[in-house]
Formats: C-alpha cells, structure tokens, sequence
C-alpha cells in the first residue's frame, strides 16, 4: 500500500496547506489487483491532484470521514471534473457519514445550481455503521466514531489491504476509540491541531504524548496541525505529513 498526501492541511489552510485528501493505492483483497481509494476529498483536493499528478478518473471509490468543507467540499467539483471533462462511464461509490448523499447534492446545488447532475456514469453511496467494516473499491474499510464536536457525526478509519493497513483518526479529539484504530496498524495518522491546549473538538499534542503507549501502530504520523503547531515544529517528538509526501506502508 502506498500513501499519497494530496492535503493535510486544516480547514484554513494554515502554512499553505491543502485540505485534508489521502490517496491509498492499495492492492484489492480477493485478487491482489491495483486499486486506489481517496481519503476525504478537501475542498482544494482538484488542486492537490493536478499539481501532485494523479488523474481524477483513476479514483476508484472515496471514504469521507465527516461532513466538513475541509473533508469533503471538493466532491462537488470532482463529480463535474468526471462528468464534463474525463466523461467518466464507470462507476464510483462514494462511502460516508449517515446523510452523506443529501449533502453531496446540496453542495452540487448550492455551487453549481444551473448543471443538472444526472451523471453519465453509476454513482453510488454508502453509510457508515459503527464497527461494521465496508467491501470498498476492493479493500475493507472500518469505520470507528470519534468526537469532533456536539451534533457532528465523525469516523476514525482503518482500511485493509491485501496485506497492509492504514488507519486514521479524522478530526477529533481524544477519545477511546483511537487505540482501537490504530492497533498494530502500519500507519497510523492522527490529527493533531494544537499544541498544548485541549480543545473539545480537536487534539493537542501534550494529550496525545500522555497516550502514546495505547497507540500500537508501527508508524505514526501528525497531520491536520494549526499554525501554533506548524511554528513549534522543532518540538515535535512525532513525525509530521507535508503535501506531496509519499510513503510506503
């Protein structure tokens, strides 16, 4: 499995950052073959892919773990960019927090009002159950619910491949789920917001350093920090994700 960081950016884009969008070219369980899946879909994740060289129409299937702009306002435009530009005909599933389709279509609406998105190709949704792992684009996703603030609801991801995981919190703060999420996981990438303030809604790393020996993945890595974390880079103890970065897993 590979990791590509098209965005690991908060939602203002502190230090330049793109919004959040990982894509994973992964092998499928069942037969080994190739298949690449995005992780959230940013508002800027166009941007991200044009300059980081991935062609819109190799995605697969995309896995949104909640509904913020910064998550998965570049739907919108991408689902266009595949009608009207790649003329797309195969199919895309899109998997994703309860309400997930409505919100799509709302964003469509209220961004490009005059289009009439009745797509040329077969374009799917699917809900996330607590623990209840997903067949998507080949590989098994598993979807545990974080906190990321009253009224929003919010996944942690693990996704397996033929032979590797990958897991991710989302956005949240410190809850008992992210052992679980990460567990003996290949790579683990955790949000990390702030440095030393607990927030109700995100992590800091003075928190997440005071857990450090629940979390058993083999690699962790920071990403959706704030400017206040970007500065205090050189205290960091953890590695950090940059855009355009790709890792092996």
């Amino acid at each position: 499995m590979q990791l590509t960081v098209l965005g690991c950016g908060d939602a203002f884009g502190s230090g330049g950052r793109l919004n959040t969008c990982f894509q994973l070219d992964a092998r499928r369980r069942d037969d080994g073959g190739a298949t690449r899946l995005l992780v959230d879909c940013g508002a800027s994740a166009m941007i991200s892919m044009h300059r980081f060289g991935t062609d819109p129409d190799s995605i697969d299937a995309i896995a949104i773990t909640h509904l913020h702009g910064d998550h998965f306002g570049g739907l919108p435009f991408l689902l266009l960019y595949l009608q009207f530009e790649a003329k797309r005909t195969r199919p895309l599933e899109i998997a994703g927090p309860p309400g997930t389709q409505q919100r799509v279509k709302a964003a469509c609406d209220a961004l490009f009002g005059s289009i009439d998105c009745r797509w040329g190709f077969d374009l799917s949704f699917r809900e996330w159950g607590e623990d209840a792992p997903l067949s998507l684009a080949g590989v098994e996703v598993t979807p545990r619910q974080v906190y990321h603030g009253e009224g929003v609801v919010a996944f942690g991801l693990r996704v397996r491949d033929a032979d590797k995981t990958f897991a991710y919190s989302g956005d949240t703060t410190w809850v008992d789920a992210l052992p679980a999420l990460a567990a003996e996981a290949d790579l683990f990438v955790v949000e990390c917001y702030a440095f030393d303030r607990p927030l109700p809604t995100h992590t800091d790393y003075r928190t997440l350093q005071a857990h450090l020996d629940e979390l058993t993945a083999r690699r962790i890595a920071l990403t959706h920090m704030s400017r206040c974390m970007l500065e205090r880079q050189d205290e960091l103890r953890l590695e950090t994700l940059d855009d355009g970065r790709v890792i092996e897993l």
